[in-house]
C-alpha cells in the first residue's frame, strides 16, 4: 500500500494534526516507511507462536467470577444521615 498527499490531508484531519503543505511530501515518505514495515512484518511465519502477556512467561492471576454484595454494607452507609435496612434513607419528592 501507498500512501499519497491526499491519503496524508486527510489522516492529518482525522489525527486532528495542523500539517502544513510543506511537511506533506515528508510525512508521504514517513507513512510510506512505516506501511513497508508492516507489510515485511506479514512476511514472518508465526504460526507456532503462542501469544504472550509478557517478555517473561508467566500465568495471568485471575479471580473467581462470582457476585457478591462486598460485605460492606454498614461501612457504607455508615456516614449518611439516614439508612435503613443497609439502604440510604431519602426524602420521598414524588407523589
Amino acid at each position: 500500500m501507498s500512501v499519497d498527499a491526499t491519503t496524508v490531508r486527510r489522516v492529518a484531519k482525522l489525527a486532528r494534526i495542523a500539517v502544513s503543505d510543506a511537511d506533506v511530501a515528508a510525512m508521504e515518505g514517513e507513512l510510506n516507511a512505516i506501511l513497508g514495515f508492516v507489510e515485511q512484518l506479514s512476511e514472518v511465519d508465526v504460526s507456532g507462536v503462542e501469544p504472550m502477556t509478557s517478555v517473561t512467561p508467566m500465568a495471568m492471576k485471575k479471580r473467581a467470577d462470582v457476585v457478591t454484595d462486598g460485605e460492606k454494607a454498614d461501612d457504607i452507609v455508615a456516614n449518611a444521615p439516614a439508612a435503613e435496612d443497609h439502604f440510604f434513607a431519602v426524602p420521598k419528592v414524588v407523589e
